[in-house]
């Protein structure tokens, strides 16, 4: 199996450099990191790639079994650092990709060295005093929408979710970005994604870890930021001026600056 070929990689920046991996979510692919990833690329190494499912990768690689859960994308990510021998990887998950992050660094340690997550969310439902800001029945109807017409959820949520009106073309670029995606595959990642629950993989983070929140997020509001970084010991919370879920296309050059600067103090 061509991993490379499987997750559509594309390594840019400096050869040799410290690695940055950014990581999409859910509905997404690696495209929603392209004005943030040139920047990274001056001083770092930037792997870039689609998990299997999404963009440019390799359908035929796609189950269900594996992609039930978010550690069959976690295995993606620790094959394709395998598969180009690399370490000491900061690893950078917007939304779901920032738990796809905690799992991939507790299944290979020795494969990175930070963690930066871009709207985390550890568990999206509402829990006793624990806030992910929906209930379950919000999930349960999302989800029935969602499988129901997945280019009417599409067409709705995406704008919702970029949360920029005055910028119609972010929503319009999110929503195209879902309607790519095969409507059986996005319907078992969004399970996958919405109905997880990573809270208690916290803990066991030991890594450098930065959590970037917007200002106002719909998908990942302020309280599950404040959440994350609690839970993960010595770990930094840093809120962008920004709204929306995908501050990568709505305030790159903020996520880029933050990322950056986090990145450039490790040892």
């Amino acid at each position: 199996m061509d991993v490379l070929r499987r997750n559509n990689v594309k390594v840019i920046g400096s050869p040799g450099g410290p690695v940055v991996m950014p990581a999409h979510g859910f509905g997404c692919d690696q495209n929603m990191w392209r004005l943030v990833a040139p920047a990274l690329a001056e001083e770092f190494q930037v792997v870039l790639f689609d998990y299997v499912g999404s963009g440019g990768s390799d359908p035929s690689a796609w189950s269900a079994e594996r992609y039930g859960s978010l550690d069959g994308y976690a295995r993606d990510v620790v094959e394709v650092c395998e598969a180009l021998d690399l370490r000491d990887v900061a690893f950078v998950g917007h939304s779901v990709s920032a738990m796809i992050g905690v799992h991939a660094a507790a299944t290979a340690p020795e494969r990175f060295s930070s963690l930066v997550m871009v709207g985390p969310s550890p568990c999206y439902i509402d829990d006793g005093t624990y806030r992910g800001g929906f209930s379950a029945e919000d999930i349960d109807e999302l989800l029935e929408s969602l499988e129901s017409n997945y280019l009417g959820w599409s067409a709705t949520m995406a704008p919702v979710i970029m949360a920029n009106p005055e910028r119609p073309e972010l929503g319009e670029e999110l929503t195209n970005s879902f309607c790519a995606t095969d409507p059986a595959i996005a319907r078992v990642f969004a399970r996958t994604t919405f109905l997880s629950d990573s809270r208690a993989d916290l803990k066991s983070v030991d890594v450098p870890t930065l959590v970037l929140e917007c200002a106002q997020d719909v998908i990942a509001p302020r309280e599950v930021g404040g959440y994350v970084h609690a839970a993960i010991p010595g770990s930094r919370l840093i809120t962008l001026d920004a709204t929306g879920h995908c501050p990568q296309l709505s305030a790159p050059e903020a996520t880029t600056s933050a990322i950056r600067a986090f990145l450039r103090e490790l040892p």
